[in-house]
């Protein structure tokens, strides 16, 4: 597997976006969807990152720089045909060290509370995260689980 900087201009990265943002919204209230669209993820103080094996596009992950040696994880997506084979949890690690080669002292997450966030929250637990209050700009939201992670 391969992950690289990724300036969001392929089509199947765009779709994987698209399938994303519409789970989103299928899954969650239209006000507690925090996904970020393709411009939004374009912003200066975000790395985006895809993992490939060979041709074949395994999924994304972004990095949000929140200042104060605080980053936030941002679109964490794999494709179906990805999910159950460590994908989430190699780019999870690789975003981590990411963040540590940084100085990043704490990195944060809003994921949602209904089932089909389940396997992200369990991810998320495998890698050291807990459960916290807000951050940043979010607001406590019935649909939304905070976590967070000193590195």
């Amino acid at each position: 597997m391969e992950i690289r900087v990724d300036d969001l201009s392929g089509s199947e990265v765009r779709q994987l976006l698209t399938e994303h943002l519409d789970d989103m919204y299928a899954t969650s209230p239209a006000e507690s969807v925090h996904a970020l669209d393709l411009s939004e993820l374009q912003q200066p103080n975000i790395t985006f990152w895809t993992i490939w094996e060979g041709d074949t596009l395994l999924g994304s992950g972004a990095l949000k720089d929140l200042g104060n040696q605080e980053g936030e994880i941002k679109s964490m997506r794999t494709t179906e045909a990805a999910r159950n084979k460590g994908v989430a949890s190699h780019l999870l690690q690789f975003i981590l060290e990411s963040a540590k080669q940084n100085k990043l002292t704490k990195i944060s997450l809003e994921t949602g509370t209904q089932d089909f966030f389940a396997p992200a929250r369990n991810l998320y637990s495998k890698h050291g995260f807990e459960e916290c209050g807000t951050f940043s700009d979010y607001q406590l939201d019935q649909y939304s689980v905070f976590m967070s992670k000193c590195l």
